[in-house]
């Protein structure tokens, strides 16, 4: 195996092997707990312009497959590993054969758990991995030219560019319009499975563009970046929300809380992995989620319905990590939202049901946006 190298913003560097494919890449280091799923991880969008550390010690040891991922390509632009393998069992084909036909670099043979009790101490930092023998002085270079995440819109970059017509899988109840800002695969799936038709549009359609198509209601989806550099997408969020029922995830329920009046803020290391608990407010019920995100957002810390700019809202779901805000529903508008990942994919299904009550709410003209 050629030497690979991880070079952090404060100049530490880490020596391993190469994994993926050759080529040098920069982003913002973080780090995911879930113990499966890699495919999919790495092919959703949310991750553009970051750099994945997987706490799970060994990965690829079950090979990829086209029909899993979460996208039509990569978009984490490198990954750090304990031990990379590439089994290709089943005629499947090898994670990093895979990486690298996609042109992702990544490096094994790094202390997976030591980086990532650094990032959650520290919070996460720029690096590069790079395998082709690039100097780690002039890697340290380019780290620090790189742009924080915080102030970087990255959107546009994994959207749609046309809109996109889908059919409802079975009969057809209601009609969906989802604002792609890097919406995953899996969400749209559900709602067709859920029994919509689905209309596709890019990033930075107008709340008029959305409205033209009729839906009887509006999803908006994940994605990468910072909500506060979206300013058009939050204007065009809030001109739809006394329009028509609004169910916004991760993204989405940044954009939809900003739309709102609310603040958003970046985490210091973010939640990313399969095993987040999650308190759901009116049951005391606590799910077990999915989550990728690097910001919330921010509420007054003495609870109680929030003053918006639509009227009086409340918390639906906290994380049981930090505290911080997993839901919000509007209480005179249809309008709610998640900061979790409903469709997991990877992860565990006891949020899944919020995507098909939307589409049931909706379809079935009850004014409910929100599991």
């Amino acid at each position: 195996m050629s030497r690979a190298l991880l070079v952090l913003e404060d100049g530490t560097v880490l020596e391993g092997a190469a994994y993926g494919a050759a080529g040098t890449a920069v982003g913002e280091l973080v780090f995911i707990t879930s113990m499966t799923g890699y495919q999919e991880i790495v092919t959703d969008p949310s991750f553009a312009g970051q750099v994945i550390t997987f706490t799970q010690p060994m990965i690829g040891n079950y090979g990829v497959e086209e029909d899993a991922s979460e996208s039509t390509r990569p978009h984490a632009r490198a990954i750090v590993v304990r031990e990379g393998r590439n089994a290709s069992p089943n005629g499947r084909e090898g994670f990093s054969d895979w990486l690298a036909r996609h042109g992702v670099v990544g490096i094994q043979g790094l202390d997976t758990r030591m980086l990532t009790r650094r990032l959650r101490d520290g919070g996460t930092v720029r690096a590069a991995v790079s395998n082709d023998g690039t100097p780690a002085a002039e890697l340290l270079a380019i780290v620090r030219a790189e742009p924080e995440m915080a102030g970087q819109a990255l959107a546009g970059g994994v959207s749609c560019t046309e809109p996109e017509r889908l059919e409802a899988i079975g009969e057809e109840r209601a009609h969906v319009a989802v604002l792609d800002y890097g919406v995953k695969s899996s969400i749209v799936r559900i709602i067709r499975e859920s029994g919509a038709r689905v209309t596709v549009f890019p990033w930075d359609a107008t709340a008029d563009d959305v409205m033209a198509v009729e839906p009887d209601g509006v999803l908006l989806g994940n994605g990468p970046g910072d909500p506060a550099a979206l300013p058009d997408c939050t204007a065009e969020a809030r001109e739809l929300v006394s329009r028509v029922p609004v169910f916004g995830i991760c993204l989405g329920h940044q954009l939809l809380g900003r739309a709102l009046g609310l603040e958003t803020f970046k985490l210091r290391f973010g939640h990313r992995g399969a095993n987040h608990p999650v308190l759901e407010v009116d049951t005391g019920r606590v799910l077990v989620t999915a989550q990728n995100h690097g910001f919330a957002v921010r509420v007054p810390e003495d609870g109680g319905d929030l003053d918006t700019d639509f009227g009086p809202a409340r918390v639906t779901y906290f994380s049981l990590y930090d505290g911080t805000v997993e839901g919000l529903e509007l209480r005179d508008l249809p309008v709610g939202s998640m900061q979790f990942h409903p469709e997991a994919s990877p992860g565990p299904h006891d949020a899944r049901e919020a995507l098909e009550r939307f589409v049931a709410g909706i379809a079935e003209g009850r004014p409910v946006a929100q599991a």
